[in-house]
Order: structure tokens, then sequence, then C-alpha cells
């Protein structure tokens, strides 16, 4: 019996035990993408950024002010912009 009742305990504390890593996981995997490079599955350098934060309302300010800009200058403005960044297609990943 007393064997049973400690495979028994020690089943329910494996399980007790899973199920607190998968809390914690959730938690911290929600920080941790910020962490971790591109190349090994981070965020890639254009994601916008997190919801609130001071960088995120500039950017939907930012978001707001293009989508109530009429399309043609809207796209003047996109050209300028690329062209004042001078995008490569050497920094292409393979």
């Amino acid at each position: 019996m007393s064997r049973r009742f400690r495979s028994i305990v020690s089943l329910l504390a494996l399980a007790a035990g899973l199920s607190g890593c998968g809390t914690v996981n959730e938690k911290l995997s929600a920080g941790m993408g910020d962490y971790i490079p591109q190349w090994a599955g981070g965020l890639p350098a254009d994601a916008p950024p997190r919801p609130g934060t001071p960088q995120y309302d500039a950017y939907m300010k930012e978001r707001e002010r293009k989508r109530l800009m009429p399309a043609a200058d809207r796209d003047k403005e996109e050209q300028a912009e690329k062209g004042a960044t001078g995008s490569t297609s050497g920094d292409a990943v393979h």
C-alpha cells in the first residue's frame, strides 16, 4: 500500500510541477521575443512596438496620420522615405 501511495504522490507532484512551468513560460515568452535575435526566431526589425509603451503611442499616431492623408501624398512620402534610407538588396537573408 505504501508503494502505491508514494507513486501516486510522485505523479501528482510531477503533474503540479509541469502545470506550473506552463504558466511561467507563458509569461516569460511574451517578453523574451524582444531579446532573441531575428536570425534565431525573434522579432523582425520592422515589427511595431509593444502596446502600452510610449513608442507604441507615437507609432499609432503616425499610422493614423498616414491613414488620413490622401493616397497621392502618402505614396510620395513613402518613396521619399525609401530613398532616404537607401534600402539595398545585399542585406537579404538567404
